[in-house]
């Protein structure tokens, strides 16, 4: 089996588009492979998002190259990992909010603190890596797209600003994703 990585061209999309095409493709780590079967979308518009504000301070990387890693960290304890989107100069990332394991060890990767966290992502490590190369240590990879008849769209969560954007997305009938 060949695992291709997902072209920078890929998430030069609009944001929220990337969130709901993300479905059914994977991220490899380490020689394991993992279906993202929940995402949730920010946008330079969105008073959620951490390049809201403009391209100065953690949110500065949302505005760089489509297709890099964003890791942040949450509540001083939780690394969360973004895929970068939009054209350069335009912020916009991709939250992975679970992953659904498809090779080697069953880990706790429903939820966004829980994935990072099982697979060793770090703010230090891994905060603008390349995720469109196969040599990357992680990379985001083709998978299977999800019929539109799979996927459950609902308010985002977690978060104090614009909770109402329809902006998550996930599989519907994973066991894997976060929260129901």
């Amino acid at each position: 089996m060949t695992i291709r990585p997902l072209p920078p061209s890929f998430f030069e999309q609009e944001t929220v588009h990337v969130a709901q095409a993300l479905l059914g493709h994977s991220v490899v780590r380490r020689g394991m492979i993992f279906r993202i079967v929940e995402t949730e979308a920010y946008t330079q518009d969105d008073p959620a998002c951490h390049g809201f504000k403009g391209n100065k301070g953690r949110g500065a990387t949302i505005y760089k190259s489509p297709g890099l890693a964003y890791v942040y960290l949450i509540y001083g304890m939780y690394h969360c990992l973004n895929v970068v989107t939009e054209p350069e100069g335009r912020a916009g990332a991709v939250l992975i909010r679970a992953l659904e394991p498809l090779s080697g060890e069953s880990l706790k990767t429903h939820g966004p603190g829980r994935l990072c966290k099982a697979l060793g992502i770090t703010k230090l490590e891994h905060n603008e890596l390349v995720l469109t190369q196969a040599n990357s240590e992680l990379f985001l990879a083709e998978g299977e797209p999800v019929p539109d008849s799979h996927i459950v769209t609902t308010a985002r969560i977690g978060i104090s600003k614009a909770q109402e954007y329809p902006w998550r997305f996930y599989i519907r009938d994973n066991p894997w994703v976060s929260v129901l």
